[in-house]
């Protein structure tokens, strides 16, 4: 066999890994003289710097672990994660392959941006009203932030869109861009917990990430209180997404087994219905990967495993066990508990 075709079965075949930098970066792992000299990122947290191959080895036992394990009989392999969801077709909309890697991709997005905001102190008085003075506004820095923000992403279609849910719905403009025209996917509801997101993130996710800098915040001249609010914004939107993507998952789930949520629904039965939807196993299965993906995303490939974290593992993995998943499944109950209305269920 020539050495051309031993290593590529070596290598494997590109189509064996969740996308293309993936599998560069197992050969350039198992071959360092492939090694690239250009950065590059893939939503699966698999960064390539351009290092030596010590250098690289030493977080990939934990990629190897749970990214190039052998296919198992029942996978499902979509082209990449980083491809959105469709929700110009309903039935990919509410595949839930499709929303499961649509939900492993979120997590990856609200850790980038967890570990940007931990860049800075917690920085309390911009959640204060009044703490600091904005003309016309009686609204906290952060509060002003966001709400302009959705006003002008509103005039881009954002909140168009049936996976983006605003926390200040009186601040949307009509949008400059033509409409698109989206299929009915979810039933109409009222399901809304941004309020309680938002308190969530404030009181308990930011408090327990955030570093101690030891000292005391020491105002609006010295602090950086913009870039502060501004990673919050893209933290708290991307975390909305996530939880409200509870709704794809209940209806999925309740398309699936229609008759079985129906009777649960018409009896009002709020645990019934929570424990219908719940998995235990897949919960955990959750944690433990936004575990791994906090610690290798947090710690930076040219010092080690054993260099300064990011970010408090332990915090991210409190957020999605505290706040993100029982509001997800919060969402899906109440979800549920509107499906009937206006339908021939209805009783």
């Amino acid at each position: 066999m020539s050495s051309s075709r031993k290593n590529n079965k070596m290598w494997g075949k590109m189509g064996d890994f969740p996308c293309s930098a993936c599998y560069v970066f197992h050969c350039t792992t198992v071959f360092p003289r492939l090694t690239s000299d250009e950065d590059q990122l893939c939503g699966h947290g698999i960064a390539l710097h351009g290092l030596g191959i010590q250098e690289q080895k030493t977080q990939v036992w934990l990629i190897k672990r749970h990214l190039f394990r052998p296919p198992k009989s029942g996978d499902i392999h979509l082209p990449s994660m980083d491809t959105a969801i469709d929700l110009s077709d309903a039935s990919k909309a509410l595949d839930l392959a499709s929303i499961r890697f649509q939900l492993i991709r979120l997590e990856d997005t609200i850790t980038f941006h967890l570990i940007e905001r931990v860049q800075f102190p917690l920085n309390q008085t911009i959640y204060v009203p009044g703490g600091v003075k904005i003309p016309n506004s009686g609204l906290s820095l952060f509060n002003w932030v966001l709400r302009e923000q959705e006003r002008f992403q509103s005039l881009i279609r954002r909140y168009e869109s049936p996976d983006e849910y605003p926390f200040f719905p009186d601040a949307l403009q009509t949008p400059i861009l033509q409409p698109l025209d989206y299929p009915k996917i979810l039933h109409p509801n009222t399901v809304n917990v941004n309020d309680e997101i938002k308190q969530k993130y404030i009181e308990e996710v930011l408090p327990r990430a955030c570093r101690q800098f030891g000292r005391e915040d020491r105002g609006e001249t010295q602090e950086n209180y913009g870039s502060a609010a501004t990673c919050d914004v893209s933290c708290l939107q991307a975390l909305s997404r996530r939880v409200h993507f509870g709704k794809f998952v209940a209806e999925s789930k309740f398309q699936k087994e229609t008759d079985k949520f129906v009777e649960l629904i018409r009896a009002k039965d709020r645990d019934g219905i929570d424990e219908a939807i719940t998995d235990a196993k897949v919960e955990k299965k959750v944690l433990e990967r936004l575990r791994l993906k906090a610690k290798t995303y947090g710690t930076d490939p040219s010092i080690g495993a054993d260099g300064h974290e990011k970010i408090n593992v332990d915090a991210v993995v409190a957020m999605y066990k505290e706040t993100v998943i029982p509001l997800t499944k919060v969402v899906e109950v109440e979800y549920l508990l509107q499906r009937l209305d206006g339908t021939q269920w209805k009783s």
